[in-house]
């Protein structure tokens, strides 16, 4: 008993935690129908898919020694994979033994995270087989039962047996702070430390530690933990109760049953935690419009007292070594290739090398000299008329050169420099959309470049237009295509010389640089600029005459330019180039030309590095024992040191020695920025940095955690002649502290002079100058911002650790780019990555950057090795840098778009990913972990009983609540004297009337009933046309007059009575098409006195899901009878309907096709008006089937309320194309035309009405025919109202879209309004129409619908704050119509039942005549009935009963006049109440999200969103290629992040089609959930967001 006791006590104390403990069912039967937290798939056929194998992960893996077969398998395996050992050398060790680490403490074997689902003919690039892991289901429902119940044994046994450091590790360590953020609830305090448990707990810690649950842990513990300590203390019974808690923690942990959550359901318990835990938002106040409102919605992150911030001093400016003075030193670089060409002629200047490797051709200073004289010559003399040259000095050129020939650029770059005009070297453009293209053109642009230089080869390869001339490629300015090669050129005259000058400021030429942001830029750098950099590098360097270099960088730029091309001219060094071409075939060539030729000097990357030591093994005799500079370009990035290390442990024994590795720091503004000197002892220095320090922009070492450590290495010091400084990168340009990260700024003569034709930009970059902490200037020289993040470090040496372009800013932390690349590539990539292939950047969303990695995916990679990959990756990141990712996506391999030099191109996939033109093959979503900055979610007040007046309730006084008017509107009154005034303003003399409208507004009062009506106008008005009935060509099928409809029903009353048995008031199904016969089968039933319920009928083609609906409203109603068609009744009786229905308990069927002339004995009439005339059955959007009852007398009000709102009379004519079965449609069809005497549906019709769904597809289908339909005489002037019928918000965009659409055609854009009606009230909103009618000159036309603009965070507060058009997070809403004459309409409170002021969003309740009966039931819940139909305020008017009408909404007073001369109310409706989104406190409209969603992308054709335990589900319908369809993913996420500040928990990806929308074009969400929880849906792809 004691034991019972406490564990209830102790059930109850975990309930009031996040977590909740439920009751003792069998594991057995919760595995079969709760939901797997790690496998997260909701749908059943995945989970039926998973359930076996992601079981498995919960359970623990004994190890075994691995057998000979599985080792042969995997040899075999890696033996056969194509390129494996290629793709060897497409990795980094970098942080490797730190990712291991760090992934160690993820003891999941399986993936923490669900994987997606996808269609199998997705996606043709990727074998079948492995499109979809195997389906694993295949095993009986006892098997699966035993295996869990042996899984469960063994979890316990091997639990019991050994102790576990997992409590104590949960409740210790410290989390990251993407997840501190999300797992702290409600803004409680961090958990303390626990006392150490006894032995006990620590048993049950380690049961629970045994569950690989993976980060659910750490939520568990501190819940769990006192509890168990406490009942240890008291009880010694420990296995039971360690027994219960192990049933209890299986239950929440791995099924995920939560309070007030079925048992069969699946939701992901860490997803509904960060949802519950989210923070409150702010009340934001009433400030002005087209502000920035990020400080409203955003939550600010407190700051953190334990963040380290920079303790040392201001940096003092460090010197470089003074440039020497050379006495020989040429006056310009032209003038060394002069002197070199003139005296040392045959000397090679460069070795070019073939696709082999071989040696291609070498090219002399004698060759290189003549031939750029020649190029001069001809650029000068041959291009144009000596009176109209085509060049002058100083004009721009584009040098357009492959990689793979660098003899023909060195001769275009010297020949521009020779004739004085600036040379910009640019890359060879493969195709009109080529990455970066409309870059480039910026870039020729902003140079005034017009001339491009290009050899014979690389114009033949460009592409062309069929007429043989180059394409004009996209941005660039139309360029004259000139060939440089030799036999094209001119020999100069004998007297012709070039004019060298000394080099002064003037540009020599312009390189180009790409920013972050992708914008091509020009660097300027100026002659005198290009030689000192030149005497700088000699100088660090120490380049001798007739060395040997090796260059295996891009030689038009960067290091490749200034080493390969500048200085090896000016210090007549002997250049041999490696392509990129030719490494990818033999990485090992630079190093055997370095072998070969006994070169001095090597220029390499990383990669290179990287290669060559991949496949040195085919080359054992290498000697590197002449080389003295490894000069390594990329030495700053973060894979550089183990690059380094790597390289020199393999090739040491090959004579390479340590000293000779050089990395270097450069910057195409500043050029070369630091270089370690080859001839400095000690050897390097090494720094060992804090990733969380890094992140704050501080210096700390790591001396604790070695996996959240950066090593770094020294770039040596800075060039000669040159003074650096470090500042903030961000603000003004104030100098740092010592022990703080800043950008590099350099005062050089040997950099940058400006970016070409950029002005503003340049004076921000080349025109710095420093401050103090004072902001006062250090003094007046300028400095050059480098773009390079770092530090000074001991002995002035310069120690880089990232780039501004590679810089993510994410929470007020910095990020680089290579780090989390270097991180990614050390997850064991070489099976699912492509050759290395991977990019990072940041995405803007919601007011904080995210990071996205794209990576290629190799071809033969498996879903589930990628799936792994990925999740893996995600921990790694997270552990080592402290950052969540937001989005994680596999591209096939070649696809992303490349620079031309084989990288990717980072600025073009970042626009391709927000474009959604990236199609991956598989994408991760992750934004729960790296969204921190939601706002807090609302918490609602306590609920109140509405029955009673509680306090802090809105006080009445008048019509006032709380200082603000009650959102309060009446119609006009509906009452006889009204139509008497009218009669007598008709009956005026010299008033000109048909006598026949006179004689029915006399008798309009004398027919209560619509039976009575129907009688008197067959006798009076025989020949009166009621009905034409249209076919799809427009032309009349059939008529029906006044007294053929009357004789028609007596037919069918004849028949009732003599074959339907049937007594007075039972009811009787109408199953009809829309048609004559439905409204006579109608009036019929009345003049038989049995009660009408119109059902739409079966469709033909798909019984299977029509027809279950027509037989639910046929049992619902007890219906004695059906009246239909042959061909209707045929299908009823046929063996497809017996596969769908019992067709053997059918009702009575009669048709009416062909009826005895027989009359009926008498007609029945009413004995009073309120017995019951018809039933109104529909299916509402949230997919509940209701029957309303509706009244002789509510009838007769609504056709009168009808007629007098919208003057219809017997001259009126009406078209209507709705559903005629229920609701306003029902109405109009059957009803109207009795009591209006107008005839329907005639082709110049003045009233229209139609659904928003026949609305939209006159849009989408006749936007294009409106000229056709002028030029046949379509003309809709006559349209005197087009009125939408709807239960829904009116469809703006939709509705102006039609009115400028038929513009043309005479449609009046005041004629189109809009109408809302519910279940409990048919019609409570019709617009009037706007043109005053003759016969009453006073008109009832109401002020055209008005359009108000209301913010959207307010109206998730349930409250209404009008703003401006444009307004952030505006939303524009229309008027839902006039209120009838007879209705009163309120806006209350849903919950408290008071009454609301007019700013308040609430519930539509509405008193009138005409509102229905209660609804129709055959088990007689009064109890709803009375809270729909007959309810009442909880304060205010306590005694009027008002129904409601489920729907949201709100009243303003507008400045317009009505009728009768008071200022108009407009009634706006919101949207559905049951259909809302109650998330994360606030009420959110599915219209709203769709909205955004279906703008997110051109392939969304429609989209639905709907909620399920917590989670945001998404269903977007895709219209395009199913190649798009995992674009769609990260899109959606952003638009709803961005719009509605919501995190989408699962994307489903379907065909076109797929959400079912009922007859009115309204969406059935509830069915499309229903659909999809069922895996009904065939998706795509469904994408779960976790």
């Amino acid at each position: 008993m004691f034991l019972g006791s406490q564990f209830k006590w102790t059930l109850s104390c975990l309930c009031n935690n996040t977590l909740a403990v439920v009751g003792v069912l069998p594991v057995q039967g919760r595995m079969r129908k709760g939901w797997c937290w790690v496998c997260s798939d909701i749908t059943q056929k995945g989970y039926e898919k998973k359930r076996a194998k992601l079981l498995a992960s919960y359970i623990p893996h004994f190890p075994e020694a691995p057998g000979p077969s599985t080792s042969s398998a995997s040899r075999h395996h890696r033996a056969h994979r194509s390129g494996g050992a290629r793709d060897e050398r497409y990795r980094s060790d970098i942080h490797t033994e730190a990712v291991q680490a760090a992934l160690a403490k993820h003891k999941e074997e399986k993936m923490a995270l669900p994987m997606p689902t996808k269609r199998r003919s997705a996606f043709v690039q990727s074998p079948i087989d492995t499109c979809t892991p195997p389906d694993t289901s295949s095993a009986s429902e006892d098997e699966g039962s035993l295996r869990r119940k042996a899984a469960l044994s063994a979890v316990l046994a091997q639990s019991l047996q050994s102790p576990d450091y997992w409590i104590n590790r949960s409740v210790q360590s410290s989390s990251t702070s993407s997840s501190a953020s999300s797992t702290l609830s409600h803004g409680e305090p961090k958990t303390q430390p626990q006392p150490q448990l006894q032995p006990a707990a620590s048993v049950l810690a380690d049961v629970l530690a045994h569950t690989r649950i993976g980060k659910l842990q750490r939520y568990i513990a501190p819940v769990l933990t006192p509890y168990v300590t406490m009942f240890t203390c008291m009880c010694g019974c420990m296995v039971c109760f360690l027994v219960a808690c192990l049933h209890m923690f299986l239950t929440v942990a791995v099924l995920g049953v939560f309070p007030g959550v079925p048992v069969n359901s699946r939701v992901s318990t860490k997803i509904q935690q960060l949802l519950n835990t989210l923070k409150r938002p702010k009340r934001p106040p009433l400030s002005e419009f087209f502000l920035d409102d990020s400080e409203e919605i955003v939550e600010v992150p407190q700051p953190d007292p334990n963040t380290p911030k920079p303790e040392g001093r201001q940096i003092i400016p460090v010197k470089g070594e003074p440039l020497g003075v050379v006495s020989n030193w040429p006056p310009a670089l032209q003038a060394a290739l002069a002197r070199w060409g003139a005296t040392q002629a045959k000397s090679p200047a460069l070795t070019a090398l073939d696709i082999t490797g071989k040696p291609l051709y070498t090219l002399t200073y004698g060759k290189l000299w003549s031939r750029s004289l020649k190029l001069a010559y001809t650029l000068l003399n041959k291009l144009g008329t000596k009176t109209e040259p085509v060049l002058q000095p100083g004009d721009r050129v584009a040098l357009v050169y492959p990689n793979s020939d660098p003899g023909m650029f060195w001769v275009a770059f010297y020949g521009c420099l020779l004739a004085e005009v600036i040379p910009v070297p640019i890359e060879v453009p493969l195709s009109r959309q080529d990455a970066g293209s409309q870059q480039i053109g910026f870039l020729l642009g902003s140079c005034g470049v017009s001339l491009a230089l290009t050899s014979e080869v690389c114009l033949k390869g460009l592409p062309k237009t069929p007429n043989g001339e180059i394409i004009q490629f996209k941005g660039w300015p139309r360029m004259k295509w000139v060939v440089t090669d030799t036999k094209y050129l001119t020999k100069p005259s004998k007297d012709w010389q070039p004019h060298i000058p000394t080099a002064n400021t003037d540009t020599a030429y312009i390189e180009y640089k790409a920013s972050k942001e992708g914008t091509v830029m020009g660097v300027a750098v100026s002659k005198i600029s290009m030689l000192t950099h030149c005497q700088a590098l000699t100088q660090a360097c120490n380049y001798c005459e007739g060395e040997t270099l090796v260059n295996v960088l891009d030689c038009k730029k960067d290091m490749g330019l200034w080493h390969g091309v500048l200085t090896s001219v000016m210090n007549r060094i002997h250049t041999i180039t490696v392509p990129y071409a030719v490494m990818k075939a033999c990485p090992m060539s630079w190093v055997q030309r370095v072998h070969i030729h006994k070169a001095r000097v090597a220029l390499v990357k990383c990669r290179d590095l990287h290669w060559a030591m991949m496949a040195h093994k085919d080359q054992r005799d290498t000697n590197l024992s002449s080389i003295r500079m490894l000069i390594v370009a990329d030495g700053a990035n973060p894979w550089s040191v183990s690059s380094c290390d790597a390289f020199l442990n393999v090739f040491q024994s090959h004579g390479l020695k340590p000293e000779v590795i050089c990395p270097c720091a450069t910057s195409p503004e500043a050029l070369t920025v630091a270089i370690r000197r080859y001839n400095i002892t000690p050897l390097p220095a090494r720094a060992i940095l804090s990733m969380g320090g890094l992140s704050h922009g501080v210096i700390r070492v790591n001396t604790e955690d070695k996996n959240s450590a950066l090593t770094v290495q020294d770039v040596g010091h800075i060039m000669p002649g040159a003074l650096m400084c470090i500042v903030k990168p961000d603000g003004p340009p104030q100098l740092c502290k010592t022990d703080e990260i800043g950008e590099i700024v350099i005062n050089s003569r040997a950099g940058g002079t400006m970016y070409y034709g950029l002005p503003g930009v340049t004076k921000n970059t080349f025109e710095v100058i420093p401050v103090n902490q004072a902001g006062t200037p250090i003094g007046e020289i300028t400095f050059t911002r480098t773009g390079l993040l770092g530090f000074v470090g001991p002995g002035s040496l310069v120690f880089v650790v990232g780039k501004i372009e590679g810089l993510l800013m994410v929470s007020g932390r910095r990020h680089n780019a290579d780090d989390l690349v270097a991180t990614a590539l050390a997850v064991e990539p070489v099976k699912t990555v492509y050759r290395g292939r991977i990019a990072v950047f940041s995405v803007t969303v919601f007011y904080d950057e995210r990071i996205v990695i794209v990576a290629e995916q190799r071809p033969d990679a498996s879903e589930e090795d990628s799936f792994q990959w990925m999740s893996r990756v995600l921990q790694a990141i997270d552990s080592i840098h402290q950052v969540g990712l937001y989005c994680l996506a596999l591209v096939p391999a070649n696809t992303l778009p490349k620079t031309p030099l084989g990288g990717i191109h980072i600025c073009e996939t970042k626009q391709n990913f927000l474009e959604g033109n990236l199609h991956p093959c598989n994408i991760l979503m992750c934004p729960h972990t790296c969204v921190t900055n939601l706002p807090k979610p609302r918490q609602k007040q306590p609920g109140r009983s509405p029955k009673t007046i509680p306090t802090g309730l809105p006080m009445l006084v008048g019509n006032l609540v709380a200082g603000k008017r009650i959102a309060q509107a009446t119609g006009r009154e509906l009452g006889v004297v009204e139509d008497q005034d009218l009669i007598r303003k008709v009956l005026k003399p010299n008033h000109h009337t048909d006598p026949r409208i006179i004689i029915r507004l006399l008798i309009m009062d004398v027919h209560q009933f619509l039976s009575e009506a129907l009688q008197w106008r067959a006798q009076t008005d025989p020949d009166h046309v009621l009905y034409v009935l249209l076919n799809a060509k427009g032309v009349a099928v059939c008529t029906a007059t006044c007294a053929q409809l009357h004789k028609r029903a007596e037919k069918i009353t004849a028949t009732l009575m003599e074959r339907g048995g049937l007594n007075t008031g039972d009811n009787v199904v109408l199953l009809y098409p829309p048609g004559i016969d439905l409204i006579a089968a109608f009036y019929g039933c009345l003049y038989a006195g049995v009660i009408p319920v119109t059902v739409r009928p079966p469709h033909p083609q798909n019984l299977a899901a029509t027809l279950p609906t027509v037989r639910m409203i046929i049992d619902v109603s007890k219906a004695a009878c059906i009246l239909t068609t042959q061909p209707l009744m045929r299908i009823l009786r046929s063996r497809e309907a017996a596969a769908s229905v019992n067709v053997k308990t059918w009702p009575t069927i009669i048709d009416t096709d062909d009826l005895p002339r027989k009359r009926p004995p008498h007609i029945y009439k009413p004995p009073t008006a309120e017995m019951l005339a018809y039933l109104d059955f529909s299916v509402s959007t949230t997919g509940m089937l209701t029957g309303v009852k509706m009244s002789h007398a509510a009838v007769s009000t609504l056709c009168r309320s009808i007629k007098l709102q919208c003057e219809l009379y017997s001259s009126r004519q009406i078209a209507i194309c709705l559903d005629p079965y229920c609701g306003l449609g029902f109405v109009l069809w059957c009803l109207s035309s009795e009591c209006v005497f107008g005839p329907v549906a005639r082709c110049l019709c003045e009233t229209p009405s139609a659904p928003y769904s026949v609305m939209e597809l006159c849009t989408k289908g006749l936007g294009t025919q409106t000229e056709m339909l002028k030029a046949r005489g379509l003309n809709l002037s006559c349209v005197r109202s087009c009125v939408v019928i709807a239960e829904e918000r009116p469809r703006l965009a939709l509705t102006q879209s039609f009115s400028k659409l038929f513009k043309d055609l005479g449609l009046s854009p005041r004629a189109v309004s809009t109408a809302f009606g519910s279940r409990v009230n048919l019609a409570i909103c019709l617009q009037v129409g706007n043109l005053f009618s003759s016969l009453c000159p006073q008109g009832t036309a109401g002020p055209d619908p008005s359009t108000v603009y209301v913010d959207m965070k307010s109206l998730r507060h349930d409250r209404v704050r009008l703003v401006e058009r444009g307004a952030p997070q505006s939303l524009p809403l229309m008027e839902s119509g006039t209120i009838l004459p007879g209705v009163r309409v309120i806006i209350v409170n849903p919950e408290t039942r008071g009454p609301l002021g007019d700013s308040h969003l609430g519930e539509i309740w509405v008193n009138s005549p005409h509102s229905a009966s209660g609804y129709y039931t055959i088990y007689g819940e009064e109890s709803l009935q009375a809270d729909h139909f007959n309810t009442r305020l909880s304060f205010g008017e306590p005694h009027t009963l008002w129904a409601r009408t489920g729907y949201l909404g709100f009243i303003k007073r507008t400045e317009l006049l009505d009728a009768s001369g008071d200022r108009h109310d407009a009634l706006f409706v919101v949207g559905s109440l049951d259909e809302t989104l109650e998330l994360r406190g606030l009420r959110y409209h599915p219209i709203d999200i769709e909205t955004s969603v279906s703008r997110a992308h051109r392939s969304i054709a429609e989209s639905a969103v709907f909620t399920w335990t917590n989670l945001l589900v998404v269903v977007a319908e895709l219209s395009g290629s199913e190649q798009e369809a995992l674009d769609l993913v990260p899109l959606v996420t952003n638009v709803v992040l961005e719009e509605h500040h919501l995190i989408v928990g699962v994307v489903v990806i379907v065909d076109p089609g797929v959400i079912p929308i009922n007859s009115r074009g309204e969406k059935q969400r509830m069915h499309l959930r229903d659909s999809f929880l069922a895996d009904q849906l065939d998706p795509i792809y469904v994408a779960y967001n976790m």
